[in-house]
């Protein structure tokens, strides 16, 4: 019976596991994508820091998460972490074009961490690095919403992923990155 159990049990964590392989064919620092200023951001130049990508919206009601970002970036960046800000109106909650969103973050929330152009993050019409995240973390690495946070290594793999409504300074995100600097 103890033996059935254990099967069952193990059969039940494959089954319910949402984790793809991770076989990393390519790493996060093989990538590279536009910022909001029109400069490439290669992500090779990231190598050996943790990086935090979060996909960002200007409308929303995680908005006020840029906030909490900038002291992120602000408290650890001399440490070795990268935050990275993807807007996207993938959810329809993103400003027009990239000069507003740069501007609506400047003005409001003195962000200085890097910024991609207006990118999407999900669908086929995704940014490669996360049809990346996906393939190589699954549907965790999906964002479901705005303000989701994908926590890379400083070999550029995936560490974890964060959903929308956790905060970027919370103890659960900040034990990661300190795990991982």
């Amino acid at each position: 019976m103890k033996k059935i159990l254990i099967i069952a049990i193990t059969t039940l964590m494959f089954f319910f596991n949402n984790f793809a392989k991770a076989n990393y064919e390519k790493i996060f620092f093989d990538f590279k994508i536009k910022s909001i200023s029109g400069d490439m951001i290669d992500f090779n130049d990231f190598e050996n820091k943790v990086i935090l990508l979060v996909n960002t919206a200007s409308f929303c009601g995680f908005t006020k998460q840029y906030e909490d970002l900038q002291k992120l970036w602000e408290k650890y960046e001399k440490k070795g972490l990268i935050v990275l800000g993807i807007p996207s109106n993938s959810f329809n909650q993103e400003k027009d074009n990239d000069d507003e969103v740069k501007k609506f973050c400047e003005v409001n929330f003195n962000i200085t961490f890097p910024l991609s152009t207006i990118t999407s993050v999900k669908g086929s019409n995704a940014h490669e690095i996360y049809k990346w995240a996906e393939k190589n973390h699954g549907k965790s690495a999906i964002p479901k919403w705005n303000f989701h946070k994908i926590l890379i290594n400083k070999e550029g793999k995936i560490i974890d992923t964060f959903a929308s409504f956790t905060n970027p300074l919370s103890k659960k995100v900040i034990k990661k990155i300190e795990n991982f600097l």
